[in-house]
């Protein structure tokens, strides 16, 4: 394999995830790790976190409309890196398209999945550094990287995006044989809301239908491998307000991903909601058959000065709830604490854990 160097492989986990904070150094780890879920810049900037529907359009032309360091950079440094297959339907609704790029082998090749963060009502597959997407290749698996549906506070609810996630996962297994990928090593991984789906992936059952008509909803969505950076285990805001304190449960996606209007309503769940808040929230399926995790995380504080609804949304507590009931189950699982993680690469190591527990299913 071509190793990058160290510094590069940092870098570009950086771009992809903390784009805007890039060449600020002086901010504190978790300042830097904030933007992680928000490239819309205004979605918090509702008093009660309600996203109406014109101001959410506007988030979302202002994000296609920006240019971020991370996807400039990526853009440059993806001159020819091309998907091997681009913009590939994997379901009905038209954010259901995924990018694929196979790595050159004889044998089928594990592969990875990268999902995006966005808070749920933004971001797209495109804002992943090559670099990362090279040094996948070089390590011998296939990349792909999936869009899925928005949530809209009405018609597009949780756990909509967690399903178009395992839909992928199902397709890119539907095509192993054409495609040379090994159905029996997958790994997912993104940041916040993209490390939130790839959770709830490697955490719930099996939803595999071996009676169903559609050839892909046959195959199965279980995962050998899970990567996050600033994940969420649960979306239930209540449980939320407990575990991080601080603004965290005021973030206005926790209102849309569940249509609901007010934090008062979010606080106090009637039973039908609270049963929604269980089957989104990916820690509620944890069992002892669940696949490892790698973990990153930079928040710490859930009061920072002038904080604003969803400050904390990446706080460290999620990883150590995580880690303290994987631990208890003996699921192998790592967590990396940026303000800890001085001069280690965790760009390179996420990918080394996923060859790890590649290394152990052997090839199919």
């Amino acid at each position: 394999m071509n190793r990058l160097p160290q510094p590069w492989l940092w870098l570009s986990l950086i771009l992809v995830f903390w784009g805007p904070a890039v060449g600020q150094e002086q901010r504190r780890p978790e300042q830097r790790l904030q933007p992680l879920l928000n490239p819309a810049p205004h979605a918090d900037g509702n008093a009660v976190g309600a996203l109406p529907r014109q101001e959410d359009q506007a988030d979302r032309n202002n994000l296609a409309g920006r240019k971020p360091v991370f996807q400039v950079v990526s853009r440059f440094l993806a001159a020819g890196l091309k998907p091997t297959h681009a913009n590939v339907s994997y379901g009905p609704h038209k954010r259901n398209v995924l990018d694929v790029y196979l790595a050159e082998s004889a044998t089928p090749t594990p592969l990875v999945i990268y999902i995006h963060g966005g808070g749920f009502v933004a971001g797209d597959k495109s804002h992943i550094d090559a670099k990362i997407i090279r040094s996948t290749l070089d390590a011998g698996m296939s990349f792909a990287s999936i869009n899925y549906r928005f949530v809209d506070g009405k018609d597009v609810l949780f756990p909509a995006p967690q399903h178009d996630g395992a839909r992928a996962v199902q397709f890119l297994r539907s095509k192993a044989q054409e495609w040379n990928l090994d159905p029996n090593r997958v790994a997912c991984f993104g940041g916040s809301a993209g490390a939130g789906i790839s959770l709830w992936i490697g955490f719930h059952d099996d939803l595999a239908d071996p009676q169903s008509s559609d050839p892909v909803l046959r195959q199965s969505t279980r995962i050998q491998a899970i990567g996050t950076l600033g994940g969420q285990g649960t979306y239930d805001p209540v449980k939320i307000k407990e575990l991080i304190g601080g603004r965290a449960w005021e973030h206005p996606s926790l209102l849309k991903v569940y249509g609901l209007r007010t934090l008062e309503e979010a606080l106090h769940p009637t039973p039908e909601k609270q049963k929604l808040y269980d089957e989104a929230s990916a820690i509620t399926h944890l069992t002892k058959d669940d696949p490892p995790l790698f973990m990153v995380y930079g928040e710490d504080d859930p009061n920072p000065p002038n904080a604003q609804p969803g400050a904390g949304i990446h706080h460290v507590n999620f990883g150590k709830q995580l880690k303290t009931q994987m631990d208890a189950l003996g699921i192998e699982n790592v967590l990396v604490y940026l303000p800890e993680a001085k001069g280690r690469d965790v760009a390179k190591e996420m990918i080394d854990f996923f060859r790890k527990q590649f290394a152990k299913r052997g090839s199919s």
